[in-house]
């Protein structure tokens, strides 16, 4: 039993599982027709990934939003006596306007920002984070890992950050943000052989009644809608946003780019549909089994609305430490297919490793990751602890690096999450440049794509994954978006053929049934796998005394805020 930050009593009952795969494979079930989520790490790397399933069904809360407007609202009873802990949360927060409570639901507004924010300070102002950050303020309690907001974040978050110019006309059912409050969660850590439920039950006083509410002995329900397959009475399938060689001439756009010097990367990408006959928790299945990752996910979202994933790449992670709040990302970029057995991969690898464009590639991925942290971590604490490592999957071999830093004081998760939105890996450098690029060159918008899914924790910490090879089910719709990494001696046809594969092991999942899998086991080749803040030495401040102030002009070259680092570990 603990109290929050903002005076919500928390009960916390603990439970061992006697049976976790039966658990987890009942859960997976339930997604299907119940809102939830489900987050399993089925890839080890050591110091980065290890095999854990997290996940739940029938949360009492969701938050959406898009644009500036969000909603907050109950989905079982236990959700109506939370919202008025929400409601104080927020109304208390200088950046929402217009906030109305109902029955079960708060709509509001977030306001437009009326200051000038500095760059390293551009997290904190008004957007839908505004509404994250006041509710896991108000929930807060260091001591809790795994109470906090889990879903996903969409592309166009970034939008409250760029100012670009929009070319594409949204969707209407176009939503920007699905987090969940759960009550009930399981959790299974595969190393240690544990597994265990974790039941929350609430109670609060409405600072507007003076009554106490509480989520004691309430039942832990909610709506069952079964998952619809594509009618194709109803609407017409475009297979792919792009006719086939249109990819390739936006890659000749981009070489443009990159020859006067606007760019030095860009990433396209381009969507593929396919009917989604199977239920998403088949799909899920499908994807665990042929494709494992260090972020797999389903998530049901509402709506005949899914996203089923198998992410290789993390987009945040921040954990608390005794040095500082840690902040580490891995850019994944140089990709190569698989061979057809261990000898053919020996040699993919050696291949990759002497390609110079795939290094650059990297190279350039990375030094814009280091930029970002740059804006809020402490001088000298921004160090790539990782560099062209190997990560196979089940048809492609990928160059990763890793990179840390430790956040400075008065700057948190949320801050390290938004600095680097988005990912280098999914956009390009400068990236602003690279943002609108992608907004005028492809042929859709991303929704999901290139954005990001996990948890924000009440006690401080985050993890998440960017949203890579997933299938975003859409009434009965799977579409999978690929991307491909540009640079100025990019091949576009080879650069067509590279997005074709990346989301191959995708479609495969969506086309391929688990009898044709079986009846194909034994086949070989690709085609069927599926430290704390330091100080740079000789840094000083020499001669100079007292403060100094130095001015630098950003011309959007994506390496600015390394150099203020630069600097201020040299005058600090």
């Amino acid at each position: 039993c603990y109290d929050t930050a903002g005076g919500v009593r928390v009960n916390l009952a603990v439970n061992g599982i006697a049976d976790p795969e039966q658990t987890v494979e009942r859960l997976i079930d339930a997604l299907d027709s119940r809102q939830g989520a489900l987050f399993a790490s089925s890839y080890e790397f050591p110091g980065r990934y290890a095999r854990w399933t997290l996940g739940f069904v029938n949360p009492p809360l969701r938050i959406t939003g898009r644009g500036r407007d969000f909603t907050i609202t109950a989905l079982n009873s236990r959700g109506k006596v939370l919202l008025p802990a929400v409601e104080a949360a927020l109304s208390s927060d200088a950046h929402i306007d217009a906030l109305t409570r109902g029955e079960t639901e708060l709509v509001g507004l977030v306001s437009e920002a009326t200051e000038v924010y500095s760059e390293e300070e551009r997290s904190k102002q008004p957007s839908l984070f505004s509404v994250v950050r006041a509710i896991t303020a108000f929930f807060g309690y260091e001591h809790d890992p795994q109470l906090g907001l889990y879903g996903s974040f969409g592309y166009d978050l970034t939008f409250q950050f760029e100012p670009i110019d929009l070319v594409h006309e949204r969707s209407a059912t176009q939503r920007d943000l699905v987090l969940y409050l759960p009550d009930q969660i399981i959790v299974v850590d595969t190393k240690k052989k544990d597994a265990w439920e974790l039941r929350y039950d609430f109670t609060f006083t409405d600072p507007k009644t003076q009554e106490e509410a509480t989520t004691n002995w309430m039942a832990r329900d909610g709506d069952s809608v079964p998952y619809r397959a594509f009618d194709k009475g109803e609407s017409e399938l475009v297979k792919r946003d792009s006719d086939p060689g249109a990819f390739a001439e936006r890659v000749q756009a981009a070489k443009a780019e990159f020859k006067v010097g606007n760019l030095f990367e860009a990433v396209l990408s381009q969507t593929f549909r396919e009917p989604c006959e199977a239920k998403p928790s088949q799909l899920f299945r499908r994807l665990r089994r042929r494709n494992p990752a260090p972020y797999g996910f389903l998530l049901n979202l509402g709506s005949q609305e899914y996203l089923v994933g198998a992410s290789p790449e993390m987009f945040v992670r921040c954990e608390k430490t005794p040095a500082g709040i840690r902040v580490e990302t891995c850019p994944i970029s140089g990709t190569i297919a698989r061979g057809a057995d261990a000898l053919e991969d020996a040699q993919r690898i050696k291949a990759i490793l002497g390609n110079l464009k795939e290094e650059s590639e990297l190279t350039m991925c990375t030094d814009v990751d280091r930029n970002d942290k740059s804006r809020i971590c402490v001088p000298g604490s921004v160090r790539v602890i990782g560099r062209r490592q190997i990560e196979m999957y089940s048809r492609l071999i990928h160059t990763v690096d890793h990179v840390e830093g430790y956040l400075r004081e008065g700057f948190d998760a949320l801050d390290a999450f938004l600095c680097h939105t988005w990912a280098v890996t999914v956009t390009g450098a400068p990236k602003t440049w690279a943002i609108q690029f992608v907004e005028r060159q492809e042929a859709s918008p991303r929704e999901w794509y290139g954005g990001a899914v996990g948890l924000v924790g009440f006690d401080g910490h985050l993890n998440t994954g960017l949203t890579l090879r997933t299938v975003h089910v859409k009434n009965g719709i799977g579409n999978v978006r690929a991307g491909a990494t540009l640079l100025f001696d990019s091949d576009p046809e080879a650069e067509e053929k590279e997005t074709e594969l990346k989301a191959s092991a995708m479609l495969d999942a969506l086309t391929r049934g688990d009898e044709d899998e079986l009846a194909s086991e034994g086949t070989s080749g690709a085609a069927q796998r599926a430290e704390g803040p330091g100080t740079s030495p000789g840094t000083s401040k020499g001669d100079f005394e007292g403060p100094v102030r130095v001015l630098l002009i950003d011309h959007e070259d994506s390496f600015v805020h390394t150099l203020a680092n630069y600097l201020r570990q040299v005058f600090r």
